[in-house]
């Protein structure tokens, strides 16, 4: 099982209540009953998710997999989340169309992956004849961002469709036009359960700009050409305790205060490249990052001026 299943599925545990853990995974049926049993669900929770681990390791679970378990969870705990609604509407005398749940897993599927490369889609169906989406959105490069999904209800034969609240705020365009093309319907009304979500048509062009001006910092930093190969880079803190505040005692401490931070990928400087076109951390980076290949070292010791 790969190490970002292990950890997906760790990070999903960790957020269930322990009062609760028992039962969301006989809901989400993936861990056999023989293997439950096998758990001490009264151990602390750290030795708990390393034991339940092995045990989706020996199954072989998948992200796919994984993805169904916290979907349970966020079914759970659906009051946690603000949600906006969808109301979809047909063009008058139009009858309602015969619904087929195969049918309409495959093309919204199939219709957010060719808008989007890399995104993961999965389904759950519920007693209460809706149908629980979990989407992982990506981009063109990245892979699709786990932890941080978007939740989609949606109950067949009716005009309505549930999104929870996503960060990823220029996703939501592209969910209203992937239940448009699948229902054939006139433009989604959106409505908000708890926020204005009013999108503003300047915001695809703002996002443009943005892009560029990231893709130019990023070109100056790293060059148009693949990085050399570097495992980690290590730096070293020493710095003196300072505060306006007079007397504690962090104040009378002669020695400096010291801190080891340790980057660590298989492809660090490839890994650094990609995190402002990524979205994860603003451009341009720290220049104790972007100077590992003009300094030619991975290891850097900072002390106060």
């Amino acid at each position: 099982m790969d190490e970002t299943v292990a950890e997906f599925i760790r990070r999903t545990i960790l957020k269930i209540p322990k009062t609760e853990i028992m039962t969301i995974l006989k809901g989400w049926d993936f861990l056999s009953e023989n293997q439950l049993q096998t758990v001490n669900f009264q151990q602390n929770k750290e030795s708990l998710i390393q034991h339940l681990i092995l045990l989706c390791e020996e199954k072989h679970a998948s992200f796919n997999d994984v993805a169904l378990l916290d979907m349970i969870y966020t079914q759970v705990h659906r009051h946690q989340k603000v949600w906006d609604v969808f109301q979809m509407s047909k063009e008058p005398g139009e009858d309602t169309d015969l619904f087929d749940m195969k049918q309409f897993k495959s093309a919204f599927k199939k219709i957010l992956q060719r808008a989007l490369k890399n995104v993961m889609v999965s389904f759950r169906d519920t007693e209460e004849n809706a149908v629980w989406i979990r989407i992982a959105w990506g981009t063109q490069y990245t892979k699709p961002k786990q932890y941080k999904p978007t939740y989609v209800v949606y109950y067949p034969q009716t005009p309505y469709a549930f999104a929870s609240f996503s960060s990823l705020r220029s996703n939501i365009p592209l969910l209203g036009q992937t239940f448009e093309m699948h229902n054939s319907t006139t433009p989604l009304q959106e409505r908000s359960l708890g926020l204005d979500i009013n999108m503003d048509s300047r915001i695809i062009h703002e996002n443009t700009l943005e892009k560029e001006r990231v893709h130019r910092i990023t070109q100056e930093t790293f060059g148009d050409y693949p990085q050399p190969q570097l495992e980690f880079a290590q730096y070293k803190l020493e710095t003196k305790f300072k505060s306006d505040l007079n007397g504690g005692i962090l104040a009378e401490r002669e020695e400096p205060l010291r801190c080891l931070i340790k980057f660590s990928s298989p492809h660090l400087l490839e890994a650094l490249k990609s995190l402002a076109p990524a979205g994860i951390a603003d451009a341009p980076l720290s220049p104790l990052l972007t100077c590992i290949p003009s300094k030619r070292m991975n290891y850097f010791k900072i002390r106060d001026k």
